[in-house]
C-alpha cells in the first residue's frame, strides 16, 4: 500500500474532527465556542481541511484530544540487526 498524500492526510483529520464532533453532540457552532476558534474556521476545516496549527490544537483540546499530538515526530530507533529484533522480542 502506498503512503497518503499529505493533502488525503488533512482530510481524514477533517473527517475525524467532524465525525467525533458529532458523537460529541456538538454542533459547528458550539465546538467553535468551546475551542475558541471561528465559526467560519471549523466549517472550512470540516470542508477543506484548511485550518492552522494552533486552530487545530485548540479544536483538539476542546475535543479532549490534544494529547494525540503528543505522539507525533516522536524518535523511535531502529533495529540495528536482526538479533536486535530478536532480543526486543523475548524482552516482552
Amino acid at each position: 500500500m502506498f503512503p497518503k498524500l499529505p493533502s488525503e492526510v488533512i482530510q481524514d483529520i477533517a473527517t475525524k474532527v467532524r465525525d467525533l464532533r458529532k458523537i460529541k453532540k456538538l454542533s459547528q457552532e458550539e465546538l467553535a465556542e468551546k475551542s475558541g476558534v471561528s465559526f467560519g474556521s471549523i466549517k472550512r476545516f470540516e470542508s477543506t481541511g484548511k485550518i492552522s496549527l494552533e486552530s487545530l490544537l485548540k479544536v483538539a483540546f476542546a475535543l479532549d484530544s490534544l494529547g494525540d499530538f503528543e505522539k507525533l515526530f516522536v524518535h523511535k530507533e531502529s533495529p540495528k540487526s536482526l538479533d536486535d529484533i530478536i532480543k526486543s522480542q523475548n524482552k516482552r
